[in-house]
């Protein structure tokens, strides 16, 4: 499957909004779908892999950090747009960082820890803002 051949159904995908020392990590896409754009962590989940697995996996592969799944925080639908794009439903979770540093994967550019109250004129994919803000009462709680 190319990034342009997308499945015809929807996938299930994780994504984690990592927190360490008050602040949030994002990371800028460095390919489509979302290119350019800062996000969380998370990708796909695998056919019998749990959201837990799929979650420390793929945090696991894009960033290579350690993190302490926290709960859910929310979930987001993306549907493919005239330009294409794959549909997507992603199940955002809170999380605490615990061990190692970002070494970025070829799937990102660039990373930042941020405030949740911070992240200013950044380019977001859409509904970011609230998916950090609902995981930092969560983390917080």
């Amino acid at each position: 499957m190319t990034a342009i051949d997308h499945p015809k159904h929807p996938q299930l995908a994780v994504s984690a909004a990592i927190f360490r020392d008050g602040k949030v990590l994002l990371v800028r896409r460095a390919r489509s779908p979302g290119m350019g754009f800062y996000s969380l962590p998370g990708g796909r989940v695998e056919f019998g892999e749990s959201l837990h697995t799929a979650l420390h996996r793929e945090v696991d592969e894009e960033t290579a950090i350690k993190i302490d799944i926290v709960g859910l925080a929310g979930w987001r639908e993306v549907l493919p747009s005239a330009a294409g794009g794959g549909h997507y439903l992603i199940m955002s979770f809170a999380a605490r960082w615990k061990a190692l540093e970002p070494v970025l994967n070829h799937e990102h550019d660039d990373f930042k820890w941020l405030e949740p109250d911070a992240l200013g004129d950044l380019r977001m994919t859409g509904g970011l803002q609230e998916v950090v803000q609902a995981a930092w009462r969560i983390v917080n709680a």
